[in-house]
């Protein structure tokens, strides 16, 4: 649905607004299925804004030391703090989440850049990233060799995806500003709205120089051909799209740098020692409901299979089933509601087909969709409650080991020996996170050497740290987001770590005397 008497989001690109020349694309309240604003970006220059983000951005940028781009995140941060309210209103219209779910993505997003600007003063004045100690180049001494990082001289393009509008913004920006390198975010369009007005804000506030900040709503149709050699771009969502990414002429012929974060199948193993009831027994019920529930399903980090020794089966089943019971969905205005919507009629219809797909393998445990939304009418509203699937043979499984429902949705499945339950985890072809809820230490330890290879994060939750975990859907700034294989491959965050996708490592191979200045401007730092 377009309709042109609704307000157009201006893009800002080349250190300017501009609005779009055609009819653009609608975003609509989830909920109540009214119109917002439309995004569009038809008859923008391209070229001259990644120039302009390339050459002013970037010179400006790199022109600062880590501290004083680590300042701007600060002053970032402030603008953000002071402009919260908007964007939990906005989230709530354009995304259809309750406050505690806003407050995921936009406090995430906030406490991210936080915590990249207190890293970053660590850094003080350097001007690049020494790797490593010296090492001599053969006999003579003065001749030596220093590694080092400094910025690339290019842009960093995020393409992102539907569910995060502000953290999956700044997770990404915190690092490219602190390293040195201008940013172009195109954000998913149906929730686009809360990402322009956090740059619009920020634009406005004039804490980054001209070209540091861009965004661009609506298309991306174009924006991978503009990318040069020393550019990055990083992409979350779909692994066709993925595939398309990689496939440009800009990764495969002119070597942009590219981190994608695709699809994932994540797990929560329970331990085969544990018993009903027991403390890791109940740590798994309430990590699994929490994960389903929480932005209704709709994270990339979510629980999607859940592996519990076979005799538990029926257990735990009745468990989370009784705890999604309780659980009420509707209009995240109406404060008796603990579950909002999805973001889109179209995620409406995608997780139900998803749904239907599952269960040819799966038996339904439960299924809250038969009651009645809270100050929500069924026939307009993206709501879908929660679903838990279940099967007995997981071995005989394909389809729940390769689709991901992206919503309220996971499937329980029984294990007969510790060795068969990390086979059926990793079946899932690479992802994001597995958690491990166990009393017992070493089996923690055993899990997490079997699966480390496989995820780019284990989360290990028993009972003296029930209270500190950060929980298993949360991704931290200081640990490793991303995944091997189907999810995508790629590494964000993990502290400092973050840095290097931004910067280029070259050897510089010169005398002590030359090796003593270039030192000087330096901080020792490590990938």
């Amino acid at each position: 649905m377009n309709t042109p008497d609704t307000p157009l989001l201006p893009n800002h690109l080349a250190g300017r607004w501009q609005t779009g020349t055609g009819r653009g694309q609608t975003l609509l309240d989830p909920v109540l299925g009214t119109p917002l604003v439309r995004a569009d970006n038809t008859g923008l220059d391209l070229a001259e804004g990644f120039a302009f983000a390339r050459e002013q951005g970037g010179a400006a940028l790199r022109a600062l030391s880590y501290g004083e781009r680590a300042a701007m995140l600060a002053a970032v941060v402030k603008v953000l703090q002071a402009n919260r309210d908007a964007y939990y209103d906005i989230a709530t219209r354009n995304s259809g989440t309750v406050t505690k779910d806003s407050a995921v993505d936009i406090d995430g997003g906030i406490f991210t850049l936080g915590y990249y600007a207190k890293q970053g003063e660590a850094l003080g004045e350097a001007r690049c990233l020494l790797d490593g100690d010296r090492i001599r180049m053969g006999k003579d001494p003065l001749f030596q060799t220093q590694h080092v990082f400094t910025p690339t001289r290019g842009v960093a393009l995020f393409i992102n995806a539907f569910n995060f509008p502000s953290w999956g913004l700044w997770e990404k920006a915190a690092p490219a500003l602190l390293s040195g390198v201008p940013v172009i975010v195109k954000p998913a369009t149906a929730t686009s709205w809360l990402t322009q007005r956090m740059v619009a804000d920020v634009v406005e506030a004039g804490v980054l120089p001209p070209g540091a900040l861009s965004v661009i709503c609506g298309s991306s149709a174009g924006l991978m051909d503009q990318l040069q050699p020393f550019d990055v771009v990083s992409f979350t969502g779909s692994a066709e799209t993925a595939r398309i990414i990689r496939s440009h002429p800009a990764v495969a012929q002119r070597s942009v740098r590219c981190n994608i974060e695709a699809d994932s199948l994540n797990s929560a193993l329970l331990d085969p020692a544990a018993t009903e009831g027991g403390e890791a027994f109940n740590l798994l019920v309430s990590e699994v409901v929490r994960e389903m529930t929480v932005k209704s399903g709709q994270k990339c980090t979510a629980i999607r299979r859940i592996f519990v020794p076979r005799a538990l089966y029926a257990a735990v089943a009745q468990a989370i089933g009784a705890k999604l019971a309780r659980t009420s969905v509707g209009n995240p205005r109406n404060e008796s509601v603990r579950m909002g919507s999805l973001v889109s009629r179209e995620q409406y219809d995608g997780v139900l087909a998803g749904i239907a797909r599952l269960r040819t393998e799966a038996d339904v445990l439960f299924d809250g969709n038969g009651g009645t939304l809270v100050d929500a009418d069924a026939a307009v509203a993206a709501c879908v409650a929660p679903v838990l699937l279940g099967t007995q043979d997981a071995v005989a499984a394909r389809v729940l080991h390769e689709v991901e429902v992206f919503g309220p949705v996971a499937t329980l499945m029984p294990y007969d020996s510790e060795a068969q339950a990390f086979d059926l985890i990793r079946r899932g072809e690479g992802s994001l996170v597995a958690s491990v809820y166990s009393e017992n230490p070493d089996f923690i330890a055993r899990a997490a050497a079997e699966l480390a290879d496989s995820h780019g994060r284990v989360h290990a939750i028993s009972p003296d740290v029930a209270t500190s975990q950060s929980g298993h859907g949360n991704v931290m700034p200081m640990s490793l987001h991303g995944g091997p294989g189907r999810a995508g491959g790629g590494e964000e965050l993990g502290g400092l770590r973050a840095l290097g996708f931004y910067h280029r490592r070259s050897a510089v191979q010169a005398s002590s005397a030359a090796l003593d200045a270039l030192v000087a401007r330096g901080v020792p730092f490590k990938l």
